[in-house]
């Protein structure tokens, strides 16, 4: 079985030969989880961050992963560039995709720390580094269950993370657990699982367990899928590839600009 941060990791799976299903029929299209991307603060917000365009004041310390390394730190791009397209950024219009990009730009000019992976990250915050972190708000809150007293800020615009999983059907069939496999991936989208992984602060993707657990998770102003800028399979070209938005932005950064 993979469970993994990204539905395009799945496909990559599935290209290679590896999954021989069509795991997107699944119910929820493959997800057994969601969470949300948010901006983690310190213990009272002493910098006043209040929305994305927050991380581009000049002298702010940002954190957020390395996307080359990082399902999440994909995540966090997607929402500050899908959210700055959708005129969802103080001083960004609709659609304006060269403003968009520019966003991006200074945003990551005040990225000081790019760990591996968004546990990586929020440890790095927890030592006591960096102004704001770009993350998941179950990192945070499983951090603050651990006693940590930082908070969090939920941007007006940002992306649903969907976290999907899937029997590797040739490993299974290899192993002769295909049956268990499939039970076990199935017994995650049950209200057992579904609550369990709500007290970690994963949102329930089973909508019952989602009300149930409904005051424990705030609205979002703005709540959009990754759909809206294409899909995985565009975006890992238009942002992350070798001429991609954020590839661009990761040179100028590295040329100082």
């Amino acid at each position: 079985m993979a469970a993994l941060s990204l539905q395009a990791d799945l496909d990559r799976i599935a290209g290679a030969g590896l999954i021989t299903h069509d795991w997107r029929a699944e119910p929820n299209s493959g997800v057994v989880t969601t969470s949300i991307v948010v901006l983690a603060v310190r213990k009272g917000n002493p910098m006043g961050i209040r929305d994305w365009a927050d991380l581009a004041r000049p002298g702010l310390n940002v954190l957020t992963p390395d996307p080359k390394t990082s399902g999440g730190a994909q995540w966090n791009v997607n929402a500050m560039y899908g959210a700055a397209l959708r005129g969802q950024v103080e001083g960004v219009a609709k659609d304006d995709s060269a403003a968009a990009r520019d966003f991006l730009a200074r945003v990551f000019r005040n990225v000081s720390i790019m760990d591996k992976g968004a546990r990586e990250s929020m440890t790095t915050f927890e030592k006591g580094l960096g102004d704001v972190a770009v993350t998941y708000e179950n990192e945070v809150l499983v951090g603050r269950r651990a006693g940590q007293t930082y908070e969090y800020v939920i941007p007006r615009s940002t992306i649903l993370v969907e976290n999907p999983a899937a029997v590797v059907d040739v490993y299974a069939k290899e192993h002769g657990v295909r049956d268990a496999a499939q039970a076990f991936v199935d017994f995650l989208r049950t209200p057992e699982a579904q609550r369990a992984f709500a007290e970690y602060g994963l949102r329930p993707v089973d909508p019952d367990v989602g009300r149930e657990v409904a005051a424990e998770f705030p609205p979002v102003q703005d709540l959009w899928r990754v759909d809206y800028l294409g899909g995985w399979g565009r975006v890992t070209e238009s942002l992350y590839g070798r001429d991609g938005v954020f590839t661009r932005v990761l040179e100028q950064r590295g040329r100082g600009r």
